[in-house]
C-alpha cells in the first residue's frame, strides 16, 4: 500500500505537469485571431486567456466524470498495477505533447491524454479494461462532429457578419467595431478552455486516488479542482509567449468580423459540449472555426494539402501518444515480472520517470537553441488559418454588381 500511495503521488505531480503543458500549448486557441487582428496586445490577451481558464476549471466536473468513471473499467485492474498504468499514460501523454510543440504540428493535448492511457491501459491489463462505449461516444465521436459543427457556424456567423455590416465594403476597416466583439468572444473561449480540458486532469488525479481507496465517487475533491485550475492557467501565462510570439509575425489572414464569429463557434460549441461531459479538443474546435470563418469571407478558396496535413496530425495524436504510453507500461510491466508486484511497479516508475525527465529536459534545451518562429511553434490554429486562400480584394456582391451595371448604363445614357 505505501508502495502504490507513493506511485500515486508521482501521478499526482505528473498530472500536474501534463495540465502545465496543456495551458501553454493552448494559449493560441483563445487568443490568436484578437492577436492577429490587433483586438488585443499580446501581453494583455494571455494575461486574459490565464484569468479565464482559471475561472472556468471551477464551473464544470462533467468532463472530469468522463475520465474518472467512464473511459477505464477500474473493476478489471488491480489495485496495485493501476496507479502505475496511470502513470505510464501521463508519461505518452507529455512526452508527445512536448514533441509536437518543438515540431510545431498540429496536434491535441486532449487526444494525447487519451492515447496515453489507452495504450497503457491495453498493455498494462487488457483491451477489455477500456470501455470502448464511452471511447466512442464521449471522445472519437465528438472529435470528428464537433470540428465540423463549429466550422460551419462560424461560416454562418461570418456570412450575417458580412451581409449585416455590407455597407462599409468599400471601407478598409469599416468594420473595426468587431474588435471590441472579439474581447468577449476570446474570452469566452478561454473560459470554455477551462471548463474542458482542466477537466480532464482532475479525472486523471481523481481516477488514481480511486485506485487505492483514498476516494469512492467520480466527482473531483476541491483540492484538486484548485490544483488543477492554478497549475493549466500558470501554463498558460508561462508558456503561452512561445506561440504569440510567433502570431505577432502575420500566420494569419483574420479580418475581425471573422475573428469574432470564429471565436463565437469556439465557445458556444465547447461550452456546451462540457455540460454534456464530452472531451473534446480545444485546438481541432479552434481550428474548425477559424476555417470556416474564413471560407464565409467571399472569394475564399480551401487549401485542402494544408486541410490534410492538419487532419493527418490531428489522426496521429490519439495513437501516437498511446505508443509512447504503451511503451512505458510495457516497462513496468516488465520489471513486475522481474521483481513482483510492488518493488517491480515501483523500480519500473522510477525509471520511467526518469527517461521521461530526460527527454523532456532535451526537447526544451533543444528548443533554445532555436529562435521562435513558424518553423518549431507553429500554433495549430493560427496554421489552420492557412487552409483558406483569400484574395486580396473579394469579388464584388450581387448589390455592387447592380449598383455597378446602374452607373454603367447611365453613363452609357448620358454619353448618348
Amino acid at each position: 500500500m505505501e508502495t502504490a500511495a507513493f506511485i500515486v503521488v508521482l501521478v499526482i505531480a505528473l498530472a500536474l505537469f501534463f495540465d502545465f503543458t496543456n495551458g501553454f500549448h493552448d494559449t493560441a486557441n483563445a487568443m490568436a485571431t484578437p492577436i492577429a487582428t490587433g483586438a488585443l496586445k499580446p501581453k494583455v490577451a494571455v494575461l486574459l486567456a490565464a484569468s479565464l481558464n482559471l475561472v472556468g476549471a471551477f464551473l464544470s466536473t462533467e468532463v472530469a466524470k468522463t475520465i474518472s468513471g467512464g473511459m477505464i473499467r477500474e473493476d478489471q485492474l488491480s489495485a496495485s498495477i493501476f496507479p502505475a498504468i496511470i502513470f505510464a499514460g501521463l508519461i505518452g501523454a507529455i512526452t508527445w505533447n512536448m514533441l509536437t510543440w518543438l515540431l510545431g504540428l498540429p496536434s491535441s493535448s486532449s487526444h494525447a491524454l487519451f492515447g496515453g492511457l489507452i495504450g497503457a491501459t491495453i498493455v498494462g491489463a487488457s483491451i477489455s479494461a477500456i470501455d470502448t462505449g464511452v471511447v466512442l461516444s464521449k471522445v472519437v465521436l465528438p472529435a470528428l462532429i464537433a470540428p465540423l459543427t463549429a466550422g460551419v457556424i462560424a461560416f454562418v456567423a461570418t456570412k450575417i457578419a458580412y451581409v449585416v455590416t455590407r455597407r462599409y465594403d468599400n471601407k478598409p476597416d469599416g468594420r473595426d467595431g468587431f474588435r471590441w466583439g472579439q474581447i468577449f468572444t476570446s474570452s469566452l473561449v478561454a473560459l470554455a478552455h477551462g471548463t474542458n480540458d482542466a477537466q480532464k486532469t482532475m479525472g486523471v488525479i481523481t481516477l488514481a486516488l480511486i485506485t487505492v481507496g483514498w476516494q469512492s465517487q467520480s466527482d473531483p475533491q476541491l483540492w484538486v479542482i484548485f490544483a488543477c485550475a492554478i497549475t493549466i492557467a500558470l501554463g498558460t501565462y508561462m508558456g503561452g509567449w512561445r506561440i504569440i510570439r510567433t502570431l505577432g509575425k502575420g500566420l494569419t489572414d483574420v479580418k475581425p468580423a471573422q475573428g469574432f464569429s470564429a471565436e463565437a463557434s469556439t465557445a458556444s460549441t465547447i461550452l456546451a459540449s462540457s455540460a454534456l461531459g464530452f472531451a473534446l479538443s480545444t485546438t481541432q474546435v479552434a481550428s474548425g472555426s477559424v476555417i470556416g470563418s474564413g471560407l464565409g469571407r467571399r472569394g475564399a478558396t480551401v487549401r485542402w494539402g494544408t486541410v490534410g496535413r492538419i487532419t493527418i496530425g490531428w489522426v496521429l495524436t490519439l495513437p501516437a501518444a498511446g505508443i509512447v504510453g504503451a511503451l512505458a507500461a510495457f516497462l513496468i510491466v516488465g520489471f513486475e515480472n522481474l521483481f513482483g508486484q510492488g518493488v517491480g511497479e515501483l523500480i519500473g516508475v522510477i525509471i520511467g520517470a526518469v527517461i521521461a525527465v530526460a527527454i523532456v529536459l532535451a526537447i526544451f534545451l533543444r528548443s533554445r537553441r532555436n529562435e521562435v518562429n513558424a518553423a518549431n511553434a507553429m500554433s495549430e490554429v493560427a496554421d489552420s488559418g492557412a487552409a483558406v486562400d483569400l484574395t486580396e480584394e473579394p469579388p464584388p456582391t450581387r448589390r455592387q454588381q447592380r449598383v455597378a451595371q446602374a452607373a454603367a448604363e447611365s453613363d452609357e445614357e448620358a454619353a448618348r
